[in-house]
């Protein structure tokens, strides 16, 4: 059977044969109850009260690297990301096994629509496809092969809010951060702040 020792704020997992044994996405599951759940959401639905975004259904690749960025310091340790330098430090606590497991285990989440937002939809759609499209895709799906996230399922303060820390320099700094530094400088040609807006509006409408 697979033995699962809790140690909070660490986890370890032994694998030990035996015929009841636990699935990937058990572990995943109960990584999830012990680290993510309380602002995440019973379903990883998020929470935009406690700035907390929808996990359910992102590309596992992206969660997880993401998880392993707060932890080596590429990201969440600006000063003016208050909300980023709370999540990195959950993040330390998180292995690449553990990362692995429970990224695996949001990946097979069903993922719940957003909120809509008022906002000029024809507006947005223009410049989401000149922007966002060619990476991001069509329907806002992402693309694993150019190690673009899904945007769907997250609400659109996230949404905005991860833009401006691109746009600022929050995001996408360090040196390391291959993809954020693609995105921050993508960011830079989409300044202003009505069409970021209408874009926003015009990806959560089409989910």
């Amino acid at each position: 059977m697979l033995r699962i020792l809790y140690s909070l704020p660490v986890f370890i997992a032994a694998t030990v044969f035996g015929s009841n044994a636990v699935t990937a996405q058990q572990v995943g599951q109960d990584l999830y109850q012990i680290q993510c759940v309380a602002c995440h959401g019973k379903e990883a639905e998020g929470n935009t009260m406690l700035n907390a975004p929808a996990l359910a259904g992102q590309q596992a690749a992206y969660t997880a690297r993401q998880l392993k960025n707060y932890k080596m310091g590429l990201r969440g340790i600006d000063e003016r990301d208050n909300i980023g330098r709370q999540m990195a430090a959950f993040a330390t606590a998180l292995d690449d096994e553990s990362r692995t497991l429970l990224a695996g285990y949001l990946s097979e989440l069903p993922r719940k629509a957003p909120q809509p937002v008022a906002g000029d939809l024809n507006h947005g759609e223009k410049y989401y496809q000149a922007y966002c499209g060619s990476c991001h895709g069509p329907d806002a799906g992402g693309n694993e092969m150019l190690n673009s996230p899904d945007l769907r399922g997250l609400d659109a303060s996230y949404l905005k809010r991860q833009y401006q820390n691109f746009l600022n320099g929050v995001r996408g700094a360090h040196a390391d951060d291959k993809y954020g530094r693609q995105m921050a400088l993508i960011s830079s040609g989409l300044k202003d702040p009505d069409t970021v807006d209408a874009v926003i509006a015009y990806i959560i409408s089409i989910q």
